[in-house]
């Protein structure tokens, strides 16, 4: 049960009632207090303080002072006008009872109205800091297009004006080559001029060493000078017409010194793989032409392998190498035919062909080593040549060591090889 507090003193004036209401001892905060129009509570369990005023109050602006284990309320009256008593006296407790629930319900409708009083300025004020925000943003955007826009005049006004110097500068060049080629004009028709009076001077001088005309034949005298001067110039240049012949070329591209070294040796081995082609080998008389392509012929025994026609695929691997005996590939798939046919040494034969061919040793050829090892290996160890089937095997292995199945088939070439040691 609760311990009412009893012990309280107060005093008020025409506006406003001032209680204290001492609590020694006791740790009072805000939460504590509870207080509307006409109900003041004050709980700290297991003290409690009560009291139904006798008239409304101010509850927003009336305050509550915390302070020396004494709280002082100021109280602010709704009506001027002196009080009786503190408290609402001869009040039976069904009275009681509804004004304290009235007062509660007042108590959650203001906190609600208060509740959404704040939500409203919230919105008001996250809404004007938005239209705020936005209004910064719009200015910014502005501000930066109206820089781009004069940053673009300027550079438009720079450009205009050099256009406008380079032209200048072309008209200027222009003029410049116009008064140099006057010049020249100028300076070649002098000199065209001195040396036809230079001609006719010597001219007028040899004819008056040869003729001394007689006194008033100056009209005869003229004619004879001007056809001096005009068998002075030399004849026109007659009409010609020049023949070119260009150096045939295998390339249709043009000759660059550089390339020289490369055209000419693909072109000899051009005309190798024909000499190839073209020896003594009649029965490529009946074959089409398409039959004479050595990777025509390796496809076609792929094919044929694929279908478990193992003699057929080694003719044609045969036939593609007397056509082209480079190509590594051709040697790798007739071991695997010669593996499927039991011709082991034959196996080995072409698996060794094929490891001499794979040069140099780059990634591009790896997977066809490790195939050309892992044939051979095989080979030897059918030929119960153990030792020589692990050296290729391991060889393999170093070129790929995370094939799981080349490293099992080698750890059982070793057992195999300690098992004959053993027997032995």
């Amino acid at each position: 049960m609760p311990v009412w507090l009893r012990e309280y003193s107060w005093r008020q004036s025409g506006s406003a009632v001032y209680l204290s209401l001492p609590l020694r001892g006791l740790r009072v905060t805000p939460a504590n207090i509870f207080c509307t129009d006409q109900y003041l509570k004050v709980s700290i369990p297991p003290f409690l303080f009560e009291a139904v005023l006798y008239a409304p109050i101010d509850d927003t602006n009336s305050t509550a002072k915390i302070g020396n284990g004494v709280i002082f309320f100021t109280l602010y009256k709704k009506e001027v006008a002196m009080w009786d008593s503190l408290t609402l006296a001869n009040a039976n407790k069904e009275t009681l009872q509804y004004l304290r629930e009235n007062a509660v319900l007042k108590a959650h409708e203001k906190a609600k109205e208060e509740t959404e009083a704040k939500k409203v300025t919230k919105q008001e004020h996250k809404k004007y800091a938005l239209e705020a925000t936005m209004k910064l943003e719009e200015a910014e955007r502005k501000r930066i297009e109206d820089l781009k826009e004069k940053e673009r005049q300027k550079v438009t006004k720079e450009l205009e004006l050099w256009k406008k110097q380079q032209e200048d500068a072309e008209k200027q060049k222009q003029v410049q080559k116009e008064e140099k080629l006057h010049q020249e004009v100028e300076q070649l028709k002098e000199k065209k001029k001195e040396k036809i009076n230079k001609t006719g001077i010597s001219n007028e001088g040899t004819s008056k060493t040869r003729l001394k005309p007689t006194k008033g034949c100056h009209g005869s005298n003229s004619m004879f000078s001007e056809n001096l001067k005009e068998e002075q110039l030399p004849a026109p240049r007659s009409a010609a017409t020049i023949k070119i012949n260009f150096t045939s070329r295998v390339f249709p591209t043009a000759l660059r010194e550089s390339r020289i070294t490369e055209e000419e040796e693909w072109l000899h081995k051009q005309a190798e793989a024909r000499r190839t082609i073209s020896a003594d080998l009649s029965e490529l008389q009946d074959l089409k032409e398409e039959e004479k392509n050595p990777d025509w012929l390796k496809d076609k025994g792929n094919k044929m392998f694929a279908t478990g026609n193992y003699l057929a695929a080694v003719n044609a691997y045969n036939l593609a190498v007397r056509l082209n005996n480079k190509l590594p590939l051709l040697y790798l798939n007739r071991a695997a035919c010669h593996l499927k046919l039991r011709n082991l040494h034959k196996a080995i034969e072409d698996s060794s062909k094929a490891l001499e061919l794979l040069t140099p040793l780059v990634p591009d050829n790896e997977n066809a080593r490790v195939k050309a090892y892992v044939r051979r290996g095989t080979a030897f160890c059918q030929l119960e040549l153990y030792t020589e089937g692990l050296q290729d095997y391991e060889a393999a292995l170093k070129i790929d060591p995370k094939n799981k199945t080349i490293e099992k088939d080698a750890e059982k070439i070793r057992h195999l090889i300690q098992g004959t040691m053993q027997d032995s």
